[in-house]
């Protein structure tokens, strides 16, 4: 058996979907055949590449290196087929970016718009993601660009600054803390929160500043999006943590009280994550630069402002 792309692409798909069945409904082929594909994969390399189980596949050692080389060789045909069609369809090309609910919501959507006006022959495939995630994906080239909250990945990824946001609380109007205009977290470690979801960058975050602080974080519910964050806190269900910037859209319309944090941690600083710049294709370049490019305008904008 020859290597070739359509079984790399099959084990690819039963990676991410985590059942042979459901690879073989999303590629609408017989799940036998898909089996099948595997099996000469694992022949071909002489090495298990998955752990057949009673819930699905697990990959193994090998089988993890093999997804994260498939994926690349998979992308790289994919780049070689976009970049030669544009000479008749003018199509310049796709980029995949990570990014977190902060990006998304304060940054990305002025700064893509700005991008489609300058390259309208390209497209992004913009997907949310938590910041763990991000960085693991652009490591194992799930996606050319990560945009998230600047921790401590365990990957090796070039790393270009981004912008600067401020993490508040927000609390109901009638809470006691929002007689303050400005507090402490620890202050905050009494009451009920609203969190996010528990791999957020801003809940780790929150959990690593209580931890310090040796007192329980008191999460009664937690979301998946600022919006729902803060119809809970204004129901009264708790306070909550999230970035100044996502609070615009509801300026002067929700019924909570903003409060300043005095921690130096709430000054939090988001970053572009990627493989490699001189590896991207040209289409990703281009965006990497056009938002570091929107972030440092953004920067000294801020500067001459204060």
């Amino acid at each position: 058996m020859k290597l070739d792309t359509t079984s790399l692409k099959l084990f690819v798909r039963v990676a991410e979907k985590g059942t042979i069945a459901a690879a073989a409904e999303a590629e609408f082929i017989a799940t036998s055949a898909v089996s099948k594909r595997i099996s000469e994969l694992e022949e071909v390399f002489n090495t298990p590449l998955l752990t057949r189980t009673n819930k699905g596949v697990e990959l193994t050692a090998a089988g993890i290196a093999l997804l994260n080389m498939a994926r690349s060789v998979l992308h790289n045909l994919d780049d070689i087929f976009v970049q030669m069609r544009e000479y008749s369809s003018g199509l310049r090309g796709n980029v995949r970016v990570y990014a977190n609910m902060s990006a998304i919501t304060q940054y990305l959507p002025g700064e893509i718009q700005s991008f489609f006006l300058k390259h309208p022959e390209i497209n992004i495939h913009l997907e949310e993601k938590v910041s763990p995630i991000i960085t693991r994906e652009v490591a194992s080239n799930g996606a050319d660009v990560g945009v998230c909250a600047l921790l401590p990945h365990g990957h090796s990824l070039e790393t270009f600054p981004y912008h600067t946001d401020e993490l508040v609380v927000v609390a109901p109007r009638d809470h006691p803390l929002a007689v303050n205009e400005i507090i402490c977290f620890d202050e905050t470690l009494g009451y009920a929160y609203v969190g996010l979801q528990s791999a957020s960058a801003i809940n780790l975050e929150l959990i690593k500043a209580s931890s310090q602080a040796n007192r329980p974080l008191n999460i009664r519910i937690q979301v998946t999006s600022y919006d729902a964050l803060c119809v809970m806190v204004e129901a009264g269900l708790g306070i909550g943590v999230v970035p100044r910037g996502a609070l615009r859209p509801y300026a002067g319309g929700i019924g909570i009280k903003v409060i300043a944090l005095r921690d130096e941690w709430a000054r939090r600083k988001l970053a572009i994550f990627i493989n490699s710049f001189e590896s991207l294709p040209m289409a990703a370049r281009l965006f990497v630069e056009h938002l570091v490019e929107s972030s440092q305008k953004s920067s000294l904008e801020s500067t001459d402002s204060g």
